[in-house]
């Protein structure tokens, strides 16, 4: 976990519990919507060895750095403690050849990685509401930009994620919440055409904390 992350889940914490004490609040039930509105730092765990197209390796690896950005999740309750969730955000990483010396830009890009997951909510009808997911996630990379004489693609692609969290009801309609995922995703990154070759384990955290309105 980065240090950003850690303060942004510190916090969620902080506001959770704040709200503890708050008094009127509407549960989660089935029919209930939910959007969730979140800071959220994407930090990619990257860091695999770049080779020749021959597989002989470089001494170098590509490193992803990460990314601060809003994103939004709309929450439909099926029953009472299942839900489904889409969470939409798109953030914008530097990808650099890192070793022996070496830290140089390569490539920078934006990906729209959507996430699909169906929650359990384990006390709908508690102020303080913990919950665990599973889905799906696509990675699609755009508005690439290359630097210092690469040329890089990376592959799109279909992941899946693990996901926990918490609502906290503050009053009436509104919650504070604090979320975190990790998101499994393998890709490739062709450098100059495939002379240059990378498999990429992106397997990003990505740790939110915002809050919530009831439907």
């Amino acid at each position: 976990m980065t240090k950003f992350q850690f303060g942004l889940a510190l916090c969620g914490a902080l506001a959770i519990t704040g709200a503890a004490s708050a008094q009127e609040f509407q549960g989660k039930h089935a029919g209930l919507f939910m959007l969730q509105t979140r800071i959220t730092d994407v930090a990619p765990a990257a860091g695999d060895p770049i080779n020749t197209a021959a597989g002989a390796a470089t001494g170098l690896k590509a490193e992803v750095k990460s990314s601060i950005v809003p994103t939004v999740g709309l929450v439909y309750f099926l029953t009472d403690n299942i839900a489904g969730e889409l969470i939409l955000g798109t953030s914008k990483h530097d990808i650099k050849a890192v070793g022996g010396g070496t830290n140089l830009k390569v490539h920078d890009t934006w990906v729209l990685p959507p996430v699909v997951a169906l929650q359990y909510h384990f006390a709908p009808a508690a102020r303080v509401s913990p919950y665990v997911g599973a889905g799906l996630n696509y990675m699609l990379f755009y508005g690439g930009k290359d630097y210092n004489g690469f040329k890089v693609k990376v592959k799109d692609g279909l992941g899946y994620a693990l996901q926990a969290g918490v609502d906290v009801a503050i009053k009436d309609n509104w919650s504070v919440n604090l979320d975190v995922k990790k998101v499994y995703f393998n890709t490739k990154a062709n450098i100059n055409g495939g002379a240059l070759t990378s498999k990429v384990n992106l397997d990003p955290w990505v740790v939110s904390a915002g809050v919530g309105y009831k439907f």
